[in-house]
């Protein structure tokens, strides 16, 4: 009963990690035009004219792409700085005790984000939730890998707890409709209807049961037994890099990174490509035909026609939950693929063709997607064929993430486990693997936005990544008989 528990546990806490990762490429257009506001009349102020000084914060802009490399970036570097301590620490104390303080952190930063009144705020409690989540993560893939010895049901146990962190993406995208559609009755926070403050608030609902419950779960038994017994040697970030770690390090760190780049170079740009006044040709006109729809029904009850700030909100929440029931795709198709690795993970003994399973055509394929869409975007009838293509896109990159839980923990002795896994997920896939955003957005930045230039940008980072990661799987180690 008390592995169930875990499980189960384990799995809202896989969920959570990635209902807050994925938040961020759902949010980041209308929190940047929300919190940039008094930056925009600032400069009004100073003599800017205030068509010059909106452009800087539009899509595209300077100031917007500034901030949103930042905000992509920098909690990567954060988390991955401190997940890599948490990871240590995760080594030192336990895996509970860990445990339960990234829980308490990232729900605190989550909730606390909607409320911003700054982009700087923002910024900062972006980085709360990405420091608590690197660090659960580290642990609980530790965890769950002692608990288990038989090696089969190890593997089952972290393939299916690890697919429900597709369900968190599931969950996300859903909560971004549910806002978009709901944002007008709900409470005003400081004064307006924003969607995306509601959904950034929504992210303490799934840490509530792991704030109640994992407190009282019982400790890591491979971890406990060697601390109780003094066999537990001291963790050390020196020793990765030891002659019999350093490949296995190495290796690890930059083919996650591969994983991830993927990820965050093409597939979480989505929402800024389909978006925005030169989006997708479908997604605009159902912004225009929410603006019309709230003209129309305030002139036949002789209300008020509705000015154009509720207008811009109006179109905003609409283009906001048009584009998530697009992004919702991608996560079906993680979902479908973390299934995938978790049934191909008891069936193929060589890690490195397992991970090939997914890797190759994804190297083939997500590049030429992205290439698709950078010329299906005014094209109203394109939208279905994007959502079956970003399926497909989700199955094969989320795979691989999956392929990290069950494959670190069997290369990294247990009193490193932690330390290594942290550096290989935080400083490979939450840094460097993230960095692909930075580049994307980077060298994508236009004025007006180019939504085209975004999606062949993406390809080529893409592409870039995947290659990488298929390169260097060649050398990728085999796990040995793991240590207990």
């Amino acid at each position: 009963m008390t592995e169930w528990l875990i499980c189960t546990i384990a799995a809202i806490g896989f969920a959570f990690d990635i209902y807050e990762l994925l938040m961020l490429p759902l949010i980041v257009k209308p929190a940047i035009a929300a919190l940039s506001a008094p930056m925009v009349e600032a400069l009004v102020q100073g003599g800017m004219a205030k068509a010059d000084a909106a452009q800087l914060w539009a899509p595209g802009g300077d100031q917007y792409v500034r901030w949103a490399r930042t905000l992509f970036f920098v909690p990567a570097i954060a988390g991955g700085v401190f997940g890599l301590l948490g990871g240590y620490l995760t080594d030192l104390l336990g895996r509970r005790r860990v445990l339960t303080f990234s829980i308490l952190l990232y729900a605190f930063s989550a909730c606390a984000a909607g409320f911003a009144t700054s982009l700087p705020q923002l910024l900062v409690l972006r980085c709360g939730v990405f420091i608590g989540v690197c660090v659960e993560f580290v642990a609980a893939v530790a965890w769950l890998a002692e608990l288990f010895a038989n090696p089969a049901q190890r593997e089952r146990v972290l393939g299916y707890t690890q697919a429900f962190s597709s369900i968190g993406g599931l969950l996300v995208g859903g909560a971004n409709v549910l806002a978009a559609r709901l944002a007008l009755d709900l409470p005003a926070i400081h004064g307006n209807h924003e969607a995306w403050r509601y959904t950034l608030i929504s992210g303490v609902i799934p840490a509530l049961p792991l704030i109640l419950i994992r407190p009282f779960l019982p400790e890591s038994p491979v971890w406990a037994r060697k601390e109780a017994s003094g066999e537990l040697r001291r963790p050390s970030l020196a020793e990765l890099f030891s002659p019999a770690l350093v490949r296995t390090t190495v290796l690890t760190t930059l083919v996650f990174a591969a994983s991830y780049g993927i990820a965050f170079g093409a597939i979480q740009q989505l929402p800024q490509i389909l978006g925005g006044p030169q989006g997708h040709a479908a997604i605009r006109a159902t912004a225009k035909a929410a603006q019309d729809a709230a003209v129309a029904e305030a002139q036949a009850s002789g209300k008020p026609a509705p000015d154009a700030r509720r207008l811009r909100q109006i179109s905003g929440n609409a283009t906001d939950e048009a584009v998530a029931k697009v992004t919702l795709w991608q996560e079906i198709g993680g979902l479908f693929g973390r299934m995938a690795l978790a049934v191909l993970a008891v069936r193929i003994l060589s890690r490195r063709t397992l991970l090939r399973v997914f890797q190759v055509p994804a190297l083939l394929y997500v590049p030429l997607l992205f290439w698709w869409i950078s010329g299906s975007l005014s094209q109203a009838d394109s939208l279905q064929m994007i959502q079956i293509g970003i399926f497909i896109a989700g199955f094969l990159t989320v795979a691989q993430f999956s392929f990290w839980g069950n494959y670190i923990p069997l290369v990294f002795p247990v009193h490193l486990r932690g330390t290594g896994e942290s550096f290989a997920a935080n400083i490979g896939g939450r840094v460097l693997g993230t960095a692909a955003a930075w580049l994307t957005i980077t060298l994508s930045a236009s004025r007006p936005p180019d939504p085209v230039k975004i999606a062949v940008v993406g390809a080529g980072v893409a592409a870039v990544y995947a290659l990488i990661g298929v390169v260097l799987t060649r050398w990728l180690p085999e796990p040995k008989e793991e240590e207990n």
